[in-house]
């Protein structure tokens, strides 16, 4: 645990509070035209990616993210959400791009409901727009002590292995499990080698993308971060998928599992998919991006008991973390256990906030007159 303890004992950007922030991001949401209900919903799932260290997701994104996109026309802040069908354990949604984020949480209680009664369950989402970190829908299920598992599409960013044009979205394959510790298993990574919202969050710290996870249409790789931005955008340059360039690392698995969440996303809920989500008209003009998602929820109660396989899942858990570790590493994690240390350790500081955020997050307030001072950043 040092060496995490250590890395998060060096941060020098200020901390606010979390229940100001989490006030703040309510009431600049609902200063967009987000109603109440679903500005709470949109704000803890911004708020749960810092708790958990994915700055790449969290406040990072409030602005670019939601608010541009609200001001601009291609994602609608009040959410209709349409019931396409509906079993006892299955469920199709159209958000008509609404917030991603609160169709998702409605589909998940509806969901962790049909799976508690019937064993399991699974549900899709067409027309919907950014849904925040996969990992907190598939906890919502864990908190529960259900099985969690979804996906979501997004705008062409990966190029296929031995191709160089963008074609699938980061498209992350997300896992949550229960256990008996204090965290679930949770896995929750794009199936690209690194993430947009990475690339961005480079971007907005000046800082290059490291070689390897961007080809250019040349087979080249690319570091320049605003470069690769913008380069994502008008398809001179793609993610590598999970594994890197080529296949000799086996970038072919991260090609086909990120076609697996392309295709679940878009066909169980007949959605649309790859150069139909980019956000961008044929003839330029900003649209609505379409996204899908999926998401299974299945009860261990179902098979051999939900107490059975926590402490299965937790024993499994504590057997790899006490392996034989590589010369000089301190430790070994299991996937969810550096999110819940940090969260241990960001739990009475706060939210940090780079000098980005910080200039965004007044630019905001002042524009809605919202009656915040932030002494934290120095006001």
């Amino acid at each position: 645990m040092a060496d995490l303890l250590e890395e998060l004992k060096k941060e020098s950007r200020p901390y606010i509070p979390w229940d100001k922030m989490n006030r703040f991001l309510i009431d600049a949401f609902k200063g967009y035209g987000v109603p109440a209900e679903d500005a709470a919903i949109c704000a803890d799932v911004l708020l749960e990616s810092d708790r958990r260290g994915i700055e790449s997701h969290g406040c990072n994104r409030f602005k670019p993210i939601y608010i541009d996109r609200i001001v601009k026309g291609t994602l609608l802040p009040v959410t209709e959400l349409e019931i396409l069908k509906e079993t006892p354990t299955t469920l199709v949604m159209d958000a008509h791009d609404g917030m991603g984020m609160v169709a998702s949480y409605h589909m998940m209680e509806r969901l962790i409901e049909k799976a508690k009664a019937n064993g399991m369950a699974g549900g899709a989402i067409r027309n919907s727009t950014h849904y925040g970190i996969a990992g907190y829908w598939a906890t919502m299920a864990s908190k529960e002590g259900l099985i969690g598992l979804t996906g979501t599409n997004a705008r062409p960013s990966i190029a296929p292995t031995f191709g160089v044009e963008n074609m699938m979205g980061t498209n992350p394959l997300t896992f949550a499990l229960p256990t008996d510790e204090d965290f679930p298993f949770c896995i929750d990574c794009a199936t690209s080698i690194v993430q947009r919202g990475k690339i961005e969050y480079y971007a907005r710290e000046g800082k290059e993308t490291p070689a390897g996870m961007v080809v250019t249409e040349e087979g080249g790789t690319l570091t320049d971060s605003q470069a690769i931005l913008k380069a994502l955008v008008d398809g001179t340059a793609a993610l590598a998928p999970l594994g890197g360039i080529g296949d000799e690392m086996a970038g072919y698995k991260g090609y086909g599992y990120a076609a697996v969440v392309e295709i679940l996303s878009a066909a169980l809920a007949g959605g649309q998919f790859m150069k139909a989500l980019t956000g961008v008209s044929p003839d330029g003009k900003p649209q609505m991006y379409h996204l899908g998602h999926f998401f299974f929820v299945i009860d261990p109660d179902a098979f051999m008991g939900r107490d059975t396989f926590r402490k299965v899942a937790g024993d499994i858990c504590r057997e790899l973390r006490a392996s034989k570790k590589a010369p000089g590493q301190p430790r070994i994690y299991t996937a969810g256990e550096r999110a819940n240390l940090i969260w241990e350790y960001r739990r009475n500081k706060g939210v940090p906030v780079s000098p980005a955020v910080q200039k965004e997050i007044l630019e905001i307030r002042d524009r809605l007159g919202l009656p915040y001072r932030f002494e934290e950043l120095g006001e």
